[in-house]
């Protein structure tokens, strides 16, 4: 079967790599359609072909800036034609840009649309939209039971592919008095709760590891008297390894934004347990594995009680590794190419 991966924003590299290359794995001819990616180096194909059609010159001319927003806008047509001559059995879309694409996209082959991010922020209020791009595909794929009944209540019959964990196996550092909070840095990731949760857990210390999109001063200011490691900007993948090498836990204290978070599966695959509010699918494999502590959203208090009993109660912290392992063993890339293969069979 050959299947036709595409993330024209290339928003997820990392994910798109380990789904394509699990699909090839599984025999498929797959080649995975995107754009350059702006922050660093983007995985090297593994058995699968990688084209960067999308984006050519606005992907690499302005970095974060708005002044790439309206060559992005002008390239996008140019895109997607190039999409529509690629050949395939089926065309899996991992993003949309829903402005555009739901007066330019144009699907020709058999197609899979994955909602990552259910309803993205920027359009979530615009119902009519979505209803309207998602009835184009003969599939759409959540990572979550949450998932699929947010868009039950579009009228749109979604299956669930739980999101696998990146595993890795950082150098173990952690002093046992270590929270992480791991990510790209935005309003919605609740990193003042985090902050304030270190300050009432007692006796713990806080790394932030990720690429502030928000400014970042205030947080400065929130956690003056405790002790925080700011790690900011794009990291690297040694950095990455770093930063949850020196995790005892993480914590994702998210507004209910998105589905499920990358972030989170990486600190399963490394073996650190989260501590994570009860929004969208992030839950799910935290209290399916026993991986850590769910507790509800927005609940500051209840988030900075969950860390203080994983930082002191050893045999506590020791069960949430343990689940994190089985989310490991159970989540893996090469299910879910198994569970994608199935879906494209029904539709090829």
């Amino acid at each position: 079967m050959r299947v036709v991966l595409a993330d024209p924003p290339a928003f997820t590299p990392a994910y798109d790599h380990e789904l394509a290359s699990s699909l090839a794995r599984a025999g498929a001819d797959v080649e995975l359609v995107t754009s350059h990616f702006r922050f660093g180096e983007a995985p090297g194909p593994d058995g699968y072909t990688r084209r960067e059609l999308f984006y050519p010159l606005s992907s690499r001319l302005f970095g974060r800036s708005s002044l790439r927003l309206p060559l992005k806008i002008a390239e996008h047509p140019f895109g997607l034609a190039a999409l529509r001559a690629r050949s395939g059995d089926v065309l899996h879309l991992q993003w949309l840009v829903p402005e555009l694409d739901v007066r330019l996209l144009r699907l020709h082959a058999p197609s899979v649309f994955t909602a990552h991010d259910l309803l993205p922020r920027r359009t979530a209020r615009k119902q009519d939209l979505w209803r309207r791009l998602l009835d184009r595909f003969d599939r759409v794929v959540v990572h979550s039971e949450r998932g699929r009944e947010t868009l039950a209540e579009l009228g749109v019959d979604a299956r669930v592919i739980p999101h696998p964990v990146f595993p890795s196996d950082p150098e173990r550092r952690d002093d046992g008095r270590t929270v992480l909070s791991f990510g790209v840095i935005r309003p919605y990731k609740g990193l003042g709760a985090a902050i304030e949760a270190v300050r009432r857990a007692g006796n713990a210390r806080l790394v932030v590891a990720g690429d502030p999109l928000e400014p970042i001063g205030p947080y400065r200011e929130q956690a003056r008297g405790i002790e925080v490691d700011w790690r900011l900007g794009y990291l690297p993948q040694a950095e990455v390894d770093r930063a949850l090498g020196d995790a005892t836990i993480a914590v994702f204290p998210y507004a209910p934004e998105l589905d499920q978070s990358g972030a989170l599966l990486r600190a399963l695959g490394a073996g650190v347990p989260a501590v994570a509010y009860d929004v969208g699918g992030v839950a799910e494999p935290v209290r399916a594995f026993g991986a850590g502590r769910v507790v509800p959203a927005g609940d500051v208090k209840a988030l900075a009680a969950a860390v203080r009993e994983l930082l002191s109660d050893r045999g506590a912290l020791e069960s949430a590794r343990a689940g994190a392992q089985r989310a490991r063993e159970t989540l893996t890339w090469d299910a879910s190419a198994r569970a994608h293969l199935d879906i494209y069979e029904e539709i090829a």
